[in-house]
C-alpha cells in the first residue's frame, strides 16, 4: 500500500532549486535592514527590522510601533504569478493579503476584500514602498473604502536605517 508522503517529506524529497538569486527575488532588497521609521509630522512612529531568511526566499518584516503595536510579515516572490506576496499580521487583530510588483523603483502591494459593513463594496488596501536617493525608503500605505472612487491616507513614513 502507496502511503502519500507529508508535506515535509515531499519538501525534503523535491529536487534541490536554486538559490533565490534571480533579479526579481531581490527587487525588495532595498527594504531590508533595521529601520527607525519616522511619521510625516517628524515624530517617531516605530522601528521596524527587515532580513532575508529561507535561503535569501523570504523577506520577513518585524515592526515594533511606539504605540505598542506590533506586526510581522512574509514577504516572497511567485514565480508561479510573476508577483511579490505578502502576508501581515499583528498584535491587535489585523491581517493584510497583498500582491503586486515593482512599477519602476517602486515596489506596489495591493489587496481588495469586501468591506466589512457594505455589502458589494470592495476595500482596496495599496501600500508602496519607494527607495530615496539618501537611502531611506517611503512606504506609503493607501486605503478606498468605495471600490476604489477614492483614496485615503492610512500611513505615510520614512524609513532611515539606524546606526
Amino acid at each position: 500500500m502507496s502511503q502519500t508522503p507529508t508535506p515535509v517529506a515531499a519538501a525534503a524529497s523535491a529536487p534541490a532549486h536554486t538559490r533565490c538569486e534571480a533579479p526579481e527575488q531581490r527587487q525588495f532588497d532595498f527594504w531590508v535592514g533595521r529601520w527607525n521609521v519616522i511619521d510625516t509630522d517628524g515624530s517617531q512612529a516605530g522601528e521596524n527590522s527587515i532580513e532575508r531568511i529561507d535561503g535569501g526566499c523570504v523577506l520577513i518584516e518585524r515592526w515594533r510601533g511606539t504605540e505598542g503595536m506590533t506586526g510581522t510579515s512574509l514577504n516572497s516572490w511567485s514565480a508561479a504569478t510573476k508577483q511579490w506576496h505578502q502576508h501581515w499580521v499583528d498584535n491587535r487583530g489585523g491581517m493584510l493579503r497583498l500582491a503586486g510588483r515593482l512599477e519602476g523603483r517602486n515596489m506596489v502591494l495591493a489587496s481588495s476584500t469586501p468591506h466589512p459593513r457594505k455589502p458589494g463594496v470592495t476595500v482596496r488596501d495599496r501600500i508602496t514602498w519607494t527607495p530615496l536617493p539618501d537611502g531611506a525608503v517611503r512606504q506609503w500605505w493607501q486605503r478606498s473604502e468605495d471600490d476604489g472612487a477614492s483614496w485615503t491616507t492610512a500611513f505615510d513614513g520614512r524609513y532611515v536605517r539606524q546606526k
